[in-house]
């Protein structure tokens, strides 16, 4: 019988009118969380004069984000092995709007904290945006459109720093969080057109609802799918990589006897299986690499970010403390973050692809 694999499929159908939907949604959701993470270059001088709290404290309201960052980097991965791309992105869509909009509530600075914190666990999940858009694209495209994706991270940068310049000058910091918010909120109410990622349902063992989604791409883009049936893609072994399988698209694949109708997948073995080859002999210079690249762009990028507004706030403090002067170093703060935000990219700009 001929069959033919989602990346023959994709490959037939190249990039099209379903791509350009998918990729829509998925940049708006870099978009929306990179707007919640621009906000710390804003909120945080405010908080600290309108409530009086210390130096310290107003570093905590960043750090807070970051911790929960860091922890719903690691869950929505595994969220979305186990249950699904659509599963992870409506969670932390959810999460991020509800926490979004009750920071723009909060009474005192602890509850703003928690708040955040809960925005920082669901901004976590900005990498399965990206892991989901990319499993529409063909192979060998994925590159090319990963750079236009990640415009939509710089845009969104730009688009705050706009945002706090309109909002700040005649409304207060709890209108900025609110108006932050909408982007996620739209990303919602649109949730119910994102299809699940046909990869996804093939290591599933689901492969007639991959078929259908395939279907409607190929609908959506005026071109036949290849003849045959839907099939899990095949595995190819290479002399002299530790004797470990590669798929012919490069990723590290699931053995067909993970994907029973029984057992799907068990998400605990395929991580540690995952770690074990990326720390194997053939791997290990590029996993640490890579992850060192990764922490310096980063590092980088959101000490940029949040240094110009510190920056600001202290040439603030050092002047007379006349009206004007305050509003043209608020002027100076935009200008900053603008340039910022053209000058860095993020970190994932470079990594996710790789």
């Amino acid at each position: 019988m001929e069959t033919y694999t989602t990346d023959d499929a994709l490959t037939a159908m190249g990039f099209g009118k379903f791509q350009a939907l998918v990729l829509v949604y998925a940049g708006t959701g870099w978009l929306a969380d990179s707007m919640e993470l621009m906000l710390l270059s804003f909120v945080g001088p405010l908080i600290r004069q309108q409530w009086n709290v210390s130096a310290q404290h107003e570093s905590l309201l960043s750090s807070i984000v970051f911790t929960g960052m860091l922890i719903g980097s690691c869950s929505w991965g595994y969220i979305s092995d186990k249950y699904g791309r659509r599963t992870a992105l409506l969670f932390s869509i959810i999460l991020t709007t509800g926490a979004g909009f009750l920071s723009a509530l909060s009474p005192n600075y602890t509850f703003l904290l928690v708040f955040r914190f809960l925005v920082g666990l669901g901004v976590g999940g900005t990498h399965v945006f990206s892991s989901w858009f990319l499993e529409f694209v063909p192979t060998k495209n994925r590159g090319t459109w990963m750079i236009v994706f990640s415009v939509f991270w710089t845009i969104g940068t730009i688009l705050e720093a706009s945002l706090a310049w309109v909002v700040l000058s005649r409304l207060s910091w709890r209108w900025l969080l609110a108006f932050t918010a909408l982007p996620c909120f739209l990303l919602l109410l649109l949730f119910i057109i994102a299809p699940e990622s046909p990869r996804y349902l093939c290591v599933q063992n689901r492969l007639s609802d991959a078929t259908v989604v395939l279907e409607r791409m190929a609908k959506a883009n005026k071109v036949a799918l290849p003849h045959g049936v839907l099939t899990y893609h095949k595995e190819t072994r290479l002399v002299g990589l530790d004797q470990n399988p590669i798929s012919q698209n490069g990723h590290l694949p699931v053995r067909e006897n993970d994907c029973t109708a029984d057992n799907a997948m068990s998400s605990k073995s395929g991580g540690i299986e995952a770690l074990r080859i990326l720390f194997s002999r053939k791997f290990v210079r590029s996993t640490l690499l890579i992850w060192f690249v990764w922490f310096a762009n980063a590092f980088a990028y959101y000490g940029l970010v949040l240094l110009s507004s510190q920056l600001s706030d202290a040439n603030r403090r050092c002047t007379s403390g006349q009206k004007s002067e305050v509003r043209e170093k608020n002027v100076n703060l935009y200008k900053d973050v603008f340039i910022t935000s053209l000058a860095v990219s993020r970190p994932s700009d470079f990594c996710n692809y790789c």
